[in-house]
């Protein structure tokens, strides 16, 4: 089924930017020294802020670049550089790398402004796991086509409190149960916020039946025809969620607040090493563990990209190059610094290198890799807005 949707992906989507390089990597290690690089990245929170620096002095000290990190949302960055690219400004962007998602991704490719295809120059790209983590080759089904690197994964988890809760709901007929049997202890943030959308989006793939139309674009599809599962569902759950289903909140960090108070038994993250970090920060109580549905849950790579006109896209690369690197994913991956699961491939690194990563602080309610390997493909990112359209007409206040 993965391989068939993967290729129906690659059917519809049309690779827009070709490749450009003819340097080798010392070249472009030499022309990035001294290069200034503007690194466009969402700067909402703090240990993701700090790692961001740690890696930004790594890079300083160890190739004579830098990097300034530029606190930015990446649709506000992507419509930058499309105003740049109106007034005509193709070769001094003020965006030299930004933190993408599929959906700025799928917008940036079909309108042109990417780089060019580079991943394939960066030497710690061969030891990112593409064989067996096909997100890392699509981003929203997009094909990536190496017009961006990835640097981190993800994938939607629920939190529940053990405490209270001896078997959590497995599957969303099971998660209606539960709102059922307890009224007001579950809810979800109302989209357009990405973990509420994310969340409509995963009750949506469980609750239809295997069907390429998902992956392609909305536009192909019987929208009200595969989306009306989803919406008697969710007209049966609001009424039984926190306030009633009256008052959503505005995101995760305020779902993880409500879960600690006691307001809620069951929340959501789209990090698998969530709970255990927040349990380790003070932010959850010990008895907070992790689970997904039997089904699968969304899962995805996040990378970054170049934009057409950098100003500094050799520093870029070398920048993105070492995000990929052993040290760098380990760092990330470790639940006391950030807690972002790694790219690559355990196979493909050094003995002392696999040991960076076997050697990292194990949370207590962080799922094993083999519970988190059944995942569902995010659908094509045309869906996002539909979806969102959709769910405000329905439950906007």
């Amino acid at each position: 089924m993965l391989k068939r949707l993967l290729s129906s992906a690659v059917a519809f989507c049309v690779l827009t930017t070709s490749p450009v390089w003819a340097e080798t990597w010392t070249d472009i290690l030499e022309k990035a020294k001294g290069q200034t690089v503007y690194f466009h990245a969402w700067g909402g929170d703090e240990n993701i802020n700090d790692y961001i620096q740690w890696a930004i002095n790594r890079v300083d000290s160890l190739y004579d670049v830098e990097v300034q990190h530029v606190k930015n949302v990446a649709p506000n960055a992507v419509n930058q550089i499309l105003s740049e690219k109106t007034a005509g400004n193709d070769d001094d962007g003020a965006v030299d790398l930004l933190w993408l998602n599929g959906e700025n991704f799928a917008n940036m490719k079909s309108n042109g402004l990417l780089y060019g295809a580079f991943t394939q120059l960066l030497p710690n790209y061969a030891l990112v796991d593409t064989e067996n983590k096909p997100t890392t080759l699509f981003d929203f089904t997009t094909p990536v086509d190496n017009l961006e690197a990835p640097w981190g994964m993800a994938q939607l988890v629920f939190l529940h409190d053990s405490a209270e809760i001896a078997e959590a709901p497995t599957s969303a007929a099971e998660l209606l149960n539960f709102a059922q049997n307890n009224p007001g202890r579950f809810t979800y943030p109302a989209p357009p916020a990405f973990h509420g959308t994310t969340f409509v989006k995963q009750i949506l793939l469980e609750l239809t039946e295997p069907s390429d139309a998902l992956y392609k674009p909305v536009e192909l599809a019987d929208f009200d025809a595969i989306t009306e599962p989803l919406w008697s569902y969710l007209d049966e759950l609001h009424p039984l969620m926190w306030r009633e289903g009256k008052v959503f909140t505005d995101g995760a960090p305020q779902m993880k607040q409500l879960l600690n108070d006691g307001e809620i038994l069951i929340s959501l993250s789209f990090n698998p090493f969530e709970a255990s970090n927040s349990i380790a920060n003070g932010e959850l109580p010990n008895s907070v563990r992790t689970h997904i549905h039997d089904s699968g849950t969304i899962a995805n790579t996040h990378f970054v990209g170049i934009p057409y006109n950098a100003g500094s896209p050799e520093g870029a690369m070398v920048f993105a190059n070492f995000l990929m690197s052993p040290e760098a994913q380990a760092r990330k991956a470790n639940t006391d610094i950030w807690g972002d699961p790694t790219v690559l491939a355990m196979s493909k690194l050094t003995a002392t290198d696999r040991a960076r990563f076997a050697d990292l602080p194990k949370g207590v309610a962080t799922l094993s890799n083999e519970a988190l390997a059944n995942v569902l493909l995010e659908p094509h990112a045309s869906w996002v807005e539909a979806l969102e359209k959709a769910w405000l007409e329905r439950y906007s206040q």
